[in-house]
């Protein structure tokens, strides 16, 4: 029998489906998922992006807590998307489509420690696997003169005081800066700038929706903690064997990791921060053969509308068992178009695989499991959900499709008619005022359509800020 004709004739044992049909589905959803950046489209994220940079220029003048040359790391997509490991249940609801049409996600350094050329030693001994307390003690006397009051403090036995750097109350001094220079960005507006829709904090994340012409972007800025190098904890999986090897140099991966602002379910909220890999995973996400790329986006859309209630299990956790699944599985296979219907299918058996088992474990701290919080009831309560969709993988991709198609038509309809309060004639006139800005603009939708998921690290001047100077990966603009 030939090739062509065995994999039309090839069904899924546990639903019935044609692989074919899912397959369908999923090319169906991915044309509807997909955003296009036209000139205006790119223009108007570049517009954001200095209003954002601006804001975050004068919240270092402020108070002088941040470092005055920052390098902050933008991620395409919101928390809630689960680009970085935070907790979701603290999130508000905004909803794609009707509250915004595009999102990202911006880590600011509050500290950073840069100087370190061997493992990086965290201390780990109050906290949860992944997690760790952070002393001041490793900063010198002026930083820790600026930050005192977003510290817990404890006395030594040798009569000395530790300052441990508190996550929400940087959180806290992080919203309120945030808020007092909006509002005074608000009172003296300019022609062309972003209007501030909604402001909000949520859990340790500030979050801001922005009216630029005819978008709404919604921006999710998180205060983290910056480190140049590897953490000693996660020393041993740099010994094994990875799908990236060979794809990108391992000074790539390991450049540096982050604190988030994030505890353990057991652990001090107060002290305790969450390590990140984020900027890691944005350099191996380009090494995901793109037809296994695709089919985590369909299984995304069914698993976060799906396992949305209650807010234990979300798209980090997918993107976790993506990169299990890249290091366990040929990459051959996963650069196969025709196999993307078991690549979605198995993401969904393998996520029932971990709810069953209640342990899924960190990519980069396999000792750290993930749903070892999380109680019996929910995770059975949950794995039944998955189950009744892996049942009927069809019908949910259909209604996936519904889901997306309606966001691209608000998103039509948001780029007809601008939101309320942002005329027309605004965002016409900025381009005109800065038609120089044309050829950035093109090139901008060129580095968007290009380098989608990429990092954009940005060095920035607060006592200039018209100039750009940012870099997606290791390009300069």
């Amino acid at each position: 029998m030939a090739n062509g004709a065995r994999s039309t004739a090839a069904v899924d044992f546990r639903s019935a489906a044609k692989l074919e049909d899912v397959e369908q589905l999923i090319q169906e959803f991915v044309k509807h998922d997909h955003r296009e950046y036209d000139d205006q489209r790119a223009m108007e994220i570049h517009t954001a992006k200095d209003f954002v940079f601006s804001m975050l220029g004068m919240v270092q003048k402020l108070d002088q807590k941040l470092p005055v040359a920052n390098e902050y790391l933008l991620l395409s997509g919101s928390v809630r998307e689960g680009v970085v490991d935070m907790d979701l249940e603290e999130l508000g609801d905004f909803a794609r489509g009707s509250d915004y049409d595009m999102d990202f996600t911006l880590l600011v350094p509050a500290l950073k420690l840069h100087d370190r050329n061997q493992p990086v030693t965290l201390d780990m001994r109050c906290s949860a696997p992944c997690h760790s307390w952070l002393s001041l003690r490793l900063f010198d006397e002026v930083t820790v003169g600026k930050w005192l009051d977003c510290c817990n403090t404890a006395d030594l036995p040798n009569g000395s005081t530790n300052h441990y750097f508190s996550p929400t109350k940087v959180a806290d001094w992080f919203f309120g800066a945030v808020s007092a220079v909006l509002g005074e960005m608000q009172r003296k507006p300019q022609r062309g700038t972003p209007k501030v829709e909604r402001l909000e904090q949520a859990g340790t994340v500030t979050s801001i929706i922005l009216a630029v012409g005819s978008s709404l972007i919604l921006y999710d800025i998180v205060p983290v903690v910056s480190f140049k190098g590897w953490p000693a904890v996660a020393q041993t999986w740099l010994m094994e064997n990875h799908f990236w090897d060979g794809k990108i140099t391992e000074e790539e991966v390991i450049g540096g990791f982050y604190l988030v602002p994030a505890s353990s379910m057991g652990g001090r909220r107060d002290n305790e921060w969450r390590l990140s890999f984020a900027r890691s995973e944005v350099q191996m996400k380009k090494c995901i053969p793109p037809p296994f790329a695709q089919a985590f986006q369909a299984c995304k859309a069914l698993v976060v509308r799906l396992l949305s209630r209650p807010r234990a299990v979300g798209p980090y956790h997918l993107r976790t068992l993506v990169l299990w699944a890249c290091d366990r599985l040929p990459p051959t296979y996963l650069s196969q178009e025709e196999n993307r219907a078991a690549f979605l299918l198995g993401l969904l058996d393998d996520m029932l695989h971990c709810l069953l088992n209640k342990t899924c474990p960190n990519y980069f701290i396999p000792q750290c499991n993930m749903f070892e919080h999380l109680p019996d009831d929910t995770t059975l309560l949950l794995a039944r959900k998955l189950a009744c969709t892996r049942a009927d993988p069809a019908e949910h991709l259909c209604s996936a499709i519904e889901h997306a198609r309606a966001a691209s038509a608000i998103r039509r309809d948001l780029r007809s008619c601008p939101p309320s309060g942002v005329p027309c004639s605004q965002s016409d006139g900025a381009l005109s005022e800065h038609s120089q800005d044309h050829h950035l603009a093109r090139k901008l939708q060129q580095l968007v359509t290009e380098n989608p998921g990429k990092s954009i690290s940005v060095f920035l001047n607060p006592d200039d800020v018209t100039k750009p100077h940012f870099r997606i990966d290791d390009k300069f603009f």
